[in-house]
């Protein structure tokens, strides 16, 4: 046995009271083997591995975690320090922030190294280099030297990989490492962890939302919420055989890739405060299935099949397959060609590219999109996807002005976007909004909610004193947000309605067009269904027109008409939906769509179900 916790209680002094984030859990990690641990943000995932490697300030932690048979929660910080790096490597979820902007990616992994074996200069440097070779960076010898941000999202988490993996440890901690990047990147990326298990047989503790990528990897699968762990089990049986409902409510809020379109089942409410004492069910507010008994006190683990465990009263005949309801077929409609809002034609935008030497001579002009040309029908929906690097953003940024293009045209309602003047230009941004990635780093963290959503409406003095609140409020209700918080700040919501937040500030001007550049990578796959479903509710209650980009092929199945898919700044195939999914003629989009990671092949690889036999099984469940 690896790595054995026993009862881990991890609980923080705040200005509020005790918050109590991780209750009593127990778990065991084999060496080689890989565990996943799924759930919502504050379940009590991440800080849970932190307290037990002391990277928790302030926590007051109780209980057991054996490393290789020494509690890591009573040692010093000296024997820590000669754990962490050795012994147990971590890879964070975000790589940017993680690595330090003022030193080059070899010195850092460099010093993770010098820490704890001592080498000559010529022989460290020689090692790093070999560790960048084998995540994948190419020209290592030349890399070397380059800083964070001269790496694309994809290539800083290799790098944050070989950091951890550097001193070859026996156990690897990944939080959320694979967020926020594109399929082929993230595949890539677990295919080279599984490629360096395999090597030098390292267990991995895999922490994410996403649950594609835990049917991908996952030995084990757990799920907590509320700081408890409410299911585990084999992967096959935890993902394929769901019991809690919470984690059935988790795999029906992920959309599937080419599959029957489905209603995204979203998971009402939210997590429960960790504030307050709850003696029953942590889900038990949320749980459609609720008994008497749930209100009593925290169920115990019951057996379900070999291996799997539930916290739940159900009875264990309530274990099987997810069935979504089917969006019905929608009725045939004559072909008429849709009223154009917005078309970009031969779209070309450069940048120049960075300064190198001792002269400070410029290198070669960086193309990030090279002869664009999209049609955006009013009232629908364009789905731009492609990996990290591939013009997707820079055109999203172009669409609504914020760059300038290089050669070609971007026509808004029939006029020329960029021979607009500062009059028609300013009322060009009431008809074009955007909603971005990061919902908390696109909104004033020392700004209420309330002023940030009325800051359209102020800048086009559209709305003053009683009437700019009142229409705020309407705006927050539109988008399901609690009007009565409106003095609150964005620290005080969760991820989810702080993107709510974004999407009412973009709404505020009553907009055409509304460009959203990943809006919902960053989320829980559970808010993510709220998001989208909140965006479509709002286009056909609205007539809104989006342009969305995405790395989630299934999210843009799941909300798009339309698809665009981007490679290296060009436009490689468009065209319906169906088509595009379905029969992809280009090798580039086929790539794309195998390199998604998918839940349900669970049914197909772990069950023994061949496609068609699933289908059939789907289908008859669903009457």
């Amino acid at each position: 046995m690896l790595l054995s916790v026993e009862d881990l209680d991890v609980s923080f002094d705040t200005g509020d009271g005790r918050l109590h984030a991780v209750r009593g859990i127990s778990f065991d990690l084999d060496e080689g083997e890989t565990l996943g641990v799924v759930g919502e943000s504050g379940s009590g995932k991440s800080v849970s591995t932190q307290a037990m490697v002391g990277l928790s300030s302030g926590a007051m932690v109780t209980g057991r975690a054996l490393f290789q048979g020494r509690d890591l929660l009573t040692m010093s910080d000296d024997d820590l320090r000669s754990v962490r790096g050795r012994g147990i490597g971590m890879v964070f979820q975000d790589p940017l922030s993680s690595l330090h902007p003022q030193f080059r990616v070899g010195a850092q992994i460099a010093e993770a190294i010098r820490v704890h074996e001592k080498t000559s200069p010529k022989l460290l440097r020689s090692r790093v280099i070999d560790v960048l070779a084998e995540v994948g960076i190419p020209h290592p010898e030349k890399r070397i030297d380059d800083y964070p941000h001269q790496f694309s999202g994809g290539m800083r988490q290799r790098v944050m990989i070989g950091l951890a993996l550097a001193l070859r440890p026996a156990l690897l901690i990944a939080d959320e490492p694979t967020t926020a990047l594109d399929v082929t990147v993230q595949a890539q990326l677990l295919d080279l962890m599984s490629r360096l298990q395999q090597e030098h047989g390292t267990a991995i503790l895999m922490i994410t939302h996403d649950l594609g990528v835990v049917a991908q990897v996952a030995d084990r699968v757990i799920t907590m919420y509320g700081g408890r762990i409410v299911e585990r089990g084999a992967r096959n049986e935890v993902l394929a055989r769901p019991h809690h409902p919470y984690t059935r409510g988790l795999l029906a809020s992920v959309p599937r890739v080419g599959s029957e379109r489905t209603v995204l089942q979203s998971i009402p409410g939210n997590p429960p405060s960790l504030l307050i004492e709850q003696p029953g069910c942590p889900f038990a507010s949320r749980c459609a299935l609720v008994h008497d008994e749930c209100l009593q006190g925290f169920p115990e683990e019951r057996h379900i099949a070999v291996g799997h465990r539930s916290a739940c009263v159900l009875p264990v005949s309530h274990a099987g397959p997810v069935v979504l309801p089917v969006l019905p077929d929608a009725a045939p409609v004559a072909a008429v060609e849709r009223d154009l809002l917005a078309r970009v034609e031969d779209v070309r935008i450069t940048f120049p590219g960075a300064r190198k030497g001792v002269l400070g001579l410029k290198s070669d002009t960086v193309v990030a999109v090279d002869g664009v040309s999209l049609d955006i029908p009013r009232g629908g929906t364009l789905g731009i996807v492609g990996e990290s690097g591939s013009g997707k953003s820079t055109l999203a940024r172009a669409l609504t002005g914020l760059i300038p293009l290089t050669s070609g045209r971007v026509e808004f309602e029939g006029r020329d976007i960029s021979t607009l003047g500062r009059a028609d230009r300013r009322a060009l941004r009431r008809d074009v909004q955007m909603v971005f990635q990061d919902p908390y780093g696109s909104l004033n963290q020392q700004r209420r909610v309330g002023s940030i959503i009325a800051d359209p409406l102020v800048i086009h003095g559209l709305k003053t004193g009683k009437e700019l609140r009142t229409h705020v409020q309407e705006l927050m209700e539109l988008v399901g947000l609690n009007p009565e918080h409106y003095n609150r700040f964005p620290a005080e919501f969760s991820g989810g309605q702080r993107q709510r937040i974004g999407i009412a500030r973009a709404l505020a001007l009553n907009p055409k067009l509304v460009v959203c550049d990943e809006p919902v990578s960053a989320l829980d796959v559970s808010i993510q269904a709220q998001i989208l479903n909140l965006l479509s509710s709002l286009q056909e209650e609205l007539g809104l027109t989006y342009v969305f980009i995405a790395h989630d092929l299934a999210v843009v199945e799941h909300i798009a008409d339309t698809v665009a898919v981007m490679h290296r700044g060009v436009v490689v195939e468009q065209g319906p939906v169906e088509q595009i999914y379905r029969d992809p003629r280009e090798e580039y989009t086929r790539s794309l769509l195998a390199a998604a990671p998918h839940v349900d092949t669970v049914l197909q690889q772990d069950t023994g179900l061949e496609l068609d036999q699933s289908d059939d099984i789907l289908r008859e469940a669903r009457g």
